[in-house]
């Protein structure tokens, strides 16, 4: 029985680490990799939202802000303005025709 809760809590990690923010729950992702970042990435209006799902030593932000963006516009055909948040979780703002 001691082995339980951290195994449940464990799963419940793994479970919500790809969890889409409040603007963009239940909306499907799209799972994509960019230079060796995964991300699911979800898409409403002219928002993105592209959350890390790989484990990369301490990774800088520059370089998966690029990468984040890089998604964003591929799963949106859109063209990425800016791009904010951290290592695991990037918002970004589109600018679609």
């Amino acid at each position: 029985m001691k082995f339980v809760f951290p195994l449940m809590a464990s799963l419940v990690a793994l479970a919500a680490c790809n969890t889409a923010g409040p603007h963009f729950r239940g909306l499907p992702a799209t799972r994509i990799t960019v230079e060796g970042s995964t991300f699911d990435v979800r898409v409403r209006g002219e928002l993105a939202e592209a959350i890390r799902i790989n484990a990369e030593y301490a990774p800088r932000f520059g370089p998966i802000q690029r990468r984040a963006g890089i998604a964003m516009a591929q799963v949106s055909g859109c063209t990425v303005k800016e791009v904010r948040g951290d290592q695991a979780q990037a918002t970004g703002i589109l600018d679609c025709d």
